[in-house]
């Protein structure tokens, strides 16, 4: 019996032949890796773009029934991205669920690396190698303050404990929202829009998703900052991304 990320049992007597995804990172992974076992995925699974696999609603709800009639061997899923209500429910009607757990770069490398080597039964895919090199080096000097919204209207931006703080402290940004008198519970805060338009801060981040930033939609809400435009791909990418989001984000 296999444990996942959460130490939950994982009853997989066999390689998982048909594998449903409710991650859009580990969607992008599996795609690149053993693309002939993933057999569902959420709409919020764009990547690759011309993933051809059904569809089962959103992270945060999943058609559960439409999961079951695709008679997954696995469904794959996480502890911030899902909710443990829709995996509690597909483990009470029998469907094994392999949940991870991902803060930050360490946890990700890891993370993967079971989920491949453990519950998929594959070998180590050639990116998740690549990144783990990358992402192994020391730290880069600081370079700056960031800010990093991810919606407007209200506007919420990413916070402590997040995989994508982490993944900008270990290329020299600071995030401005993270900082230690910063609410470690609030991940992805609320924040006036003042709060991340000051002149202390050198670069805000707009992704273009989960919210879709465009040179017309964000820049222009700014006075105090200089913007710039990203993948959201490549912040909470942890994926196929990793190694990309390393060297675009290193010149940034």
């Amino acid at each position: 019996m296999l444990l996942d990320d959460l130490g939950a049992p994982v009853d997989l007597p066999f390689a998982p032949q048909r594998v449903v995804s409710l991650v859009p990172s580990l969607t992008e992974a599996i795609a690149a890796s053993c693309p002939d076992v993933l057999v569902g995925a959420t709409d919020w699974c764009t990547h690759p773009a011309d993933l051809d696999v059904a569809r089962v609603r959103g992270t945060k709800n999943p058609n559960l029934s439409a999961i079951r009639g695709l008679s997954p061997d696995l469904v794959v899923a996480n502890k911030e991205e899902n909710r443990e209500l829709d995996v509690r429910r597909l483990r009470e009607q029998g469907v094994a669920v392999w949940v991870t757990d991902i803060e930050d770069v360490p946890t990700s490398l890891l993370a993967m690396r079971r989920l491949f080597g453990e519950a998929l039964g594959v070998t180590t895919p050639d990116w998740l190698e690549r990144a783990d090199e990358l992402w192994s080096a020391p730290p880069a000097a600081p370079r700056g303050r960031v800010a990093v919204p991810i919606w407007r209207d209200p506007w919420m931006a990413v916070g402590p404990r997040t995989y994508t703080t982490d993944l900008l402290a270990r290329l020299g940004w600071t995030n401005v929202l993270a900082g230690p008198d910063a609410d470690p519970s609030d991940r992805y805060p609320h924040v006036e829009l003042d709060r991340i338009d000051r002149d202390d801060i050198d670069s805000v981040l707009l992704p273009d998703e989960p919210y879709e930033f465009t040179a017309d939609d964000g820049p222009e809400a700014f006075t105090q900052v200089p913007t710039q435009l990203v993948s959201g791909r490549l912040l909470p990418g942890y994926g196929p991304a990793m190694a990309e989001a390393h060297e675009v984000l290193s010149r940034g």
